[in-house]
């Protein structure tokens, strides 16, 4: 879905903001001149004038009138303010792209009036580097033109997915919430590789670059993860001792239930 001709307002101008601008002047989605960026931060502001070159304001009733979608974009506990202050000045002629977790569209819809359009959106942050991962649902009066609308915005920034909105807890805890485990693990393989001998500049270089080494295998390799694990697994070898011990406590049952205290979390968030 082109956006020619559109203009984008950005309520709260933080890093997945940031990260959605740059990608869609990257790809040459839009122009400066159709982006607006707000914030209660003057340095904020500064940052995205001087850097995008988009007009910026801490007005999000200007933004928002002159805008024909608008991107909410501001943490879960903002939202109530931030909703009461766009009421007045949308209608549903515009398209409303929520990216706070845990906000439903029935919430949104409520708090701005019935008949808006609003998509809700789960990305990541490796959407920073243009790897993003984000799900799409459509509320009661979003049409699939207004889903691919959404879908061109972050598709600027990584790959989309279109699920019904119950499914967007399980994606806020297992993509949205996911990078955070991988960094996680990286760290402790660089404590472990620190504790068995290497310099820590050594451990950090080999930890990151096998995570990368892997993702792109298990990416375009081909072949699914277990696979993989196994192909690397010789018997009696190094791998199968340390994947036994990792069976033995039990590794795979703690992130499923990490996973699932995520997902209760997302819930929790949403008033349900």
């Amino acid at each position: 879905m082109s956006l020619k001709n559109k203009t984008l307002a950005f309520i709260g101008a933080g890093n997945m903001s940031e990260a959605l601008i740059r990608g869609l002047l990257a790809a040459k989605a839009v122009s400066p001149r159709q982006l607006i960026a707000t914030d209660v931060r003057a340095e904020r502001r500064e940052f995205f004038e001087k850097t995008f070159g988009v007009l910026v304001t801490a007005d999000n009733g200007e933004a928002a009138r002159a805008a024909d979608i608008v991107v909410l974009a501001v943490k879960p506990q903002q939202m109530s303010e931030v909703l009461a202050g766009l009421r007045q000045h949308l209608t549903n002629s515009k398209l409303v792209v929520s990216i706070a977790a845990g906000v439903t569209t029935s919430r949104i819809e409520r708090d701005l009036g019935s008949g808006m359009r609003v998509v809700r959106v789960m990305p990541n942050t490796p959407a920073l580097i243009g790897a993003g991962a984000a799900a799409l649902a459509k509320g009661q009066s979003a049409t699939d033109d207004d889903l691919a609308t959404a879908e061109t915005i972050l598709g600027a920034v990584g790959i989309t997915a279109r699920i019904e909105e119950k499914l967007l807890d399980a994606v806020t805890a297992l993509s949205g919430s996911g990078p955070a485990y991988i960094f996680y693990i990286t760290e402790a393989m660089i404590k472990a590789g620190v504790e068995a001998g290497l310099p820590e500049d050594m451990a950090k270089k080999l930890a990151l670059q096998t995570v990368l080494g892997a993702a792109r295998l298990m990416s375009e390799g081909g072949d699914p993860p277990d696979v993989l694990r196994k192909n690397v697994t010789s018997p009696g070898g190094t791998t199968e001792a340390a994947l036994k011990l990792m069976t033995d406590k039990k590794l795979v049952d703690i992130f499923v239930e990490a996973i699932k205290a995520a997902a209760r979390r997302s819930q929790e968030l949403s008033g349900r």
